[in-house]
């Protein structure tokens, strides 16, 4: 369970976060909102990459203030929205380093073991062998998750996952999301732009706004046009289909 209190971040004079208090219990959760709404620093302060200038954030009762590093990378681990690599690494090395938290950069058979397994899951065994900077953009993305489900943490944080992913990509991305929730029991927190991916795959949604948490619900609760007004500030009409609510926006 990650557990938020009175999450703040200030740049100068300018609120990013103002306040945010929520709770996440297992499943998926999606962080929705427009540009500048708070919702890769909310996610980044979650993980510690940030400060929290007021506020406190747990995960599974641990402080991520206070919590040694190893320790906490051992419970949650995040995939930021941009990753940069500064050495050549083949597809299976940079994997590999999802399992620093658990050998300490000596990896035993265990950890092989759980590399493989995560190349499997997102389909690179093929490319397993190949450097990363010869991958295409959703190859690349998809290795920079196979490393992060090799870290096997309970709670999975991942900004912007859909980055570089071509239609089908994203919707093997989002069911294998929502099978890391339903078969292997993760918690999995994502920043997502797409409000029809967050309604159709999450457990629960977060709809932010300057900085505010608007509301949080299941889909059914957050994707009405009423609600989507509010974080929008567009006129959104929602379709029931497949017994999915999806916003038509476009026109």
């Amino acid at each position: 369970m990650i557990t938020v209190s009175h999450a703040t971040k200030r740049y100068g004079t300018a609120t990013v976060v103002d306040d945010v208090s929520c709770t996440i219990r297992g499943g998926v959760t999606s962080i929705i909102g427009p540009n500048g709404a708070g919702k890769s620093t909310l996610l980044s302060m979650m993980s510690r990459l940030l400060p929290l200038d007021a506020g406190r954030v747990e995960v599974d009762g641990l402080d991520v203030s206070t919590t040694p590093g190893m320790q906490l990378a051992r419970t949650l681990s995040i995939l930021r929205q941009e990753n940069q690599l500064t050495v050549r690494l083949s597809v299976r090395d940079l994997v590999g380093f999802g399992r620093f938290p658990h050998n300490n950069g000596r990896p035993t058979t265990a950890d092989r073991e759980h590399i493989e397994r995560a190349l499997d899951y997102l389909d690179l065994t093929a490319l397993a062998d190949r450097f990363v900077d010869e991958l295409s953009g959703g190859q690349r993305q998809r290795a920079f998750i196979a490393m992060v489900l090799a870290q096997d943490t309970e709670h999975i944080l991942l900004d912007e996952p859909l980055n570089n992913l071509d239609m089908k990509h994203s919707v093997d991305m989002m069911r294998l999301l929502r099978r890391l929730a339903d078969d292997l029991g993760k918690t999995v927190v994502l920043v997502i732009h797409d409000i029809n991916f967050a309604s159709c795959y999450s457990d629960t949604i977060l709809a932010l706004r300057d900085g505010a948490l608007i509301q949080q619900g299941p889909p059914e609760e957050i994707m009405t046009p009423a609600v989507l007004h509010r974080v929008y500030d567009v006129e959104i009409q929602v379709e029931q289909i497949r017994g999915n609510r999806i916003g038509v926006y476009f026109a």
